[in-house]
């Protein structure tokens, strides 16, 4: 479709899933785009493995867990210049034919659009819901609060979209998991905000794309599957306080000045609230198996 295209994808301890990514990517679009690696100190060889296995395959190492956005930002700014659209996915994305493609002619016919996603499912076929408003400040403190435990919560539903049919359209954010955006709208808001380490930096990114004049559109033409941060939920002690803290810093740094403040802290005490009483119920979970010792946790994972 297109010479003016790469894919940049963030790894960390990835395992076999950067291969299968890599495997499937050959039917995703036409012509095999440069594929740019940041790896944020993973142990196990495989982004070595794919660099020397893949001539398009070019490694760039982080010097250590820097975070999803800021890696991603890394492997950025390795790309040249005159490339106009940038693939980001997670290494545990497997590519539906013709994907690539469609997101790229998607974004003909969307001249505007900053930010284009697929349609995402989950492993077993269900459609994760990667199209969602942006969260004010009601439906986002509600999710945050009840999403685990009263999945049916008006709050989720709104900021899920849940009451919107599927079909190509712009919405407020798309799941960074997998997005091809611009590199002038990418550029222009300075790519991902590296203070949010994991979650939430997709949300910040469409809000900011959108703000600046920018659509994020939804491609249900284009489809992949995601693994959805493969052993992400074997380390609750860690994932969900770091999903506590992106829901906190999201809202907060739409709430600025001193008379909000009373708001904001409120916020950050009932998100750490919850996020304690998520932790404890997670580690009484008696089907939880822990990771090796040799295994860290994935990446990331959508919240």
């Amino acid at each position: 479709m297109t010479s003016k295209l790469a894919v940049v994808t963030v790894t960390y301890w990835s395992g076999d899933h950067l291969h299968a990514f890599l495997k499937s990517l050959t039917h995703a679009t036409s012509t095999l785009p440069p594929v740019i690696i940041a790896d944020n100190g993973s142990g196990d060889g495989a982004p070595e493995a794919a660099e020397r296995e893949h001539a398009n395959v070019t490694l760039i190492h982080t010097g250590g867990n820097i975070g999803y956005g800021g890696a991603i930002n890394r492997a950025v700014a390795a790309i040249d210049d005159d490339v106009e659209f940038i693939v980001i996915a997670n290494p545990d994305v497997e590519w539906s034919p013709g994907a690539i493609d469609e997101l790229v002619a998607a974004a003909a016919r969307w001249p505007r659009a900053g930010s284009l996603g697929p349609l995402i499912r989950d492993p077993d076929g269900s459609v994760y819901p990667s199209a969602r408003r942006v969260p004010d400040l009601v439906s986002g403190t509600g999710h945050a609060l009840l999403g685990g435990i009263w999945k049916s919560n008006p709050w989720t539903a709104a900021y899920r979209a849940d009451d919107i049919e599927p079909g190509e359209r712009p919405v407020g954010w798309l799941s960074g998991s997998c997005l091809l955006v611009r590199r002038n709208a990418f550029d222009a808001i300075s790519g991902f905000d590296e203070r949010y380490f994991m979650y939430m930096e997709d949300v910040d990114l469409g809000d900011r794309l959108g703000r600046a004049g920018w659509l994020n559109v939804y491609v249900p033409g284009a489809e992949v599957v995601h693994a959805k941060g493969h052993s992400a939920d074997k380390r609750p002690e860690t994932m969900l306080p770091a999903h506590h803290r992106s829901a906190y810093r999201f809202q907060a740094d739409r709430h600025p000045g001193v008379w909000r403040a009373p708001l904001r802290w409120g916020l950050r005490a009932g998100l750490a609230v919850r996020s304690a009483l998520a932790v404890r119920a997670a580690r009484s979970d008696s089907t939880r198996v822990p990771p090796p010792a040799d295994q860290p946790p994935a990446e990331r994972k959508s919240p």
